[in-house]
């Protein structure tokens, strides 16, 4: 009876909110149309319910999970400060870009290619710091709050980094302007930040960090390949669009999409942490065997990157393959003392599961918009294209894990090695595919 009295007089939902949370509301109705008003002659009338829809979307989620409220507030008004820098200059098209090398905040913070350098920079730090906490004696955790402080500051300078970018492009010159999803370059930073975010929602959710030294793992081998792919390739020139990604079904498809890999990603990271838990004890190297083996699979990637012709691509892996085998034998021989830093194998199988069912679900969004993006594009729904072929066996598997958990009570060391395996997958599907495979995807290869 307590309960019912109590529940009866809670206050509402909107009653519940602060007066931070209508500041912040306010601003997003304020922000949307300003920008309705001033671009929607630009738009067509998809654009327009995307926008439309994104204010009350982005109100929701910042009134879900508070911490977002001041990352989309002091990104947004970082962004903002950015594009005010530029517009001091004009050229025949609009800002005028050399800016970004003669005015101090965008040279050394707030153009898009300092802003995601800085994101890199904090990622890495993060993750130092994060395995740092693992063995830092005492319990007060210093090196775990700095961590995840500099992971917070590391979303936000790929946000700006992201939103200066597309603006950017929008200066090159007419039709040049698109959203940064548009290349392997601008969804590894896409990739970055959402995976990052994800975690700080479980990290902020179980109030533990101790996940985040194995989840900020992937995000800095990506950031990894990124260096790599913008000095080799450099790729962080902005381009036109390709005539295949002229749509605007790509602002929708891309996006869900990483949704879907970044939280495939997270899951796979947390089930090592579970294999590590779980073998903690172990003595027998062959008992041990298939997380040697893991480890040598993720050290032998360098192979699959064609070198170049100086050699520094060669030298450029070489040194990434000594950093991964050094990571993964580390973690392996102090297996003891990192399973007494982990969670109990409940919270980690349940932020596994969590993980794999949000990914699923974006994933499936995903790949129907894909479908409906071929059938404008191409003129079908599904053409067995190499890429469709094995977002295909994605699904299914991950489909498949689900089943099994909630038909069959899958849980404990096969959950976690498929959600493992699962990661190998999914990259194949994201890059091995796009390196090895040709087909109506091909503009994406390396």
């Amino acid at each position: 009876m307590n309960t019912t009295t109590l529940s009866l007089n809670a206050p509402g939902y909107f009653a519940r909110r602060s007066w931070f949370d209508w500041l912040f509301a306010l601003a997003v109705v304020v922000g949307a149309g300003y920008a309705f008003a001033r671009y929607a002659g630009a738009m067509d009338e998809y654009e327009k319910a995307i926008l439309i829809g994104a204010a009350p979307a982005a109100v929701w989620i910042g009134w879900f999970w508070r911490p977002l409220r001041t990352l989309m507030l002091a990104t947004g008004g970082a962004a903002l400060l950015a594009i005010a820098l530029y517009m001091r200059s004009t050229d025949a098209f609009g800002a005028d870009l050399a800016q970004a090398d003669q005015v101090f905040l965008l040279k050394y913070f707030l153009s898009s290619q300092s802003a995601i350098l800085w994101m890199s920079v904090l990622f890495f730090m993060s993750t130092a710091f994060y395995w740092i906490g693992f063995f830092a004696r005492g319990t007060s955790g210093t090196a775990e709050k700095l961590a995840s402080r500099l992971t917070w500051v590391a979303v936000g300078m790929a946000l700006i980094g992201t939103l200066v970018r597309w603006f950017e492009s929008h200066q090159i010159g007419p039709d040049i302007g698109h959203i940064p999803v548009s290349n392997l370059y601008e969804v590894f930073v896409l990739f970055c930040w959402l995976t990052a975010t994800f975690y700080l929602y479980y990290e902020d959710l179980y109030k533990t960090r101790a996940l985040g030294a194995f989840v900020m793992l992937v995000v800095s081998a990506a950031v990894g390949f990124l260096l790599w792919y913008t000095v080799v390739r450099g790729a962080h020139e902005i381009q036109p669009l390709v005539p295949a990604l002229q749509s605007w079904w790509m602002k929708l498809h891309v996006p869900a999409n990483f949704i879907g890999y970044g939280c495939f990603a997270l899951a796979a990271m947390v089930a090592f942490a579970y294999l590590i838990k779980q073998q903690a004890g172990e003595t027998r190297w062959y008992k041990l065997a298939p997380l040697w083996a893991l480890g040598v699979v993720l050290c032998f990637e360098p192979v699959v990157f064609r070198p170049s012709a100086d050699g520094g691509t060669s030298r450029y892996w070489a040194v990434y393959f000594g950093i991964s085998a050094l990571i993964v034998a580390g973690i392996l021989m102090a297996r003891r003392r990192i399973a007494e830093r982990l969670p109990g194998p409940e919270i980690l199988d349940d932020v596994m599961y969590k993980s794999i069912a949000v990914g699923f679900a974006f994933f499936t969004i995903a790949t129907i918009l894909g479908a409906l993006w071929a059938a404008e594009a191409w003129g079908g729904y599904w053409s067995w294209d190499p890429k469709e072929t094995w977002a295909l066996i994605v699904w299914l598997n991950y489909a498949a894990w689900l089943h099994m958990r909630l038909m069959k009570g899958l849980r404990g060391t096969v959950a976690a090695w498929w959600a493992l395996t699962g990661l190998a997958v999914t990259t194949f599907a994201f890059l091995g595919v796009n390196m090895f495979l040709s087909g109506l995807h091909s503009y994406g290869e390396l």
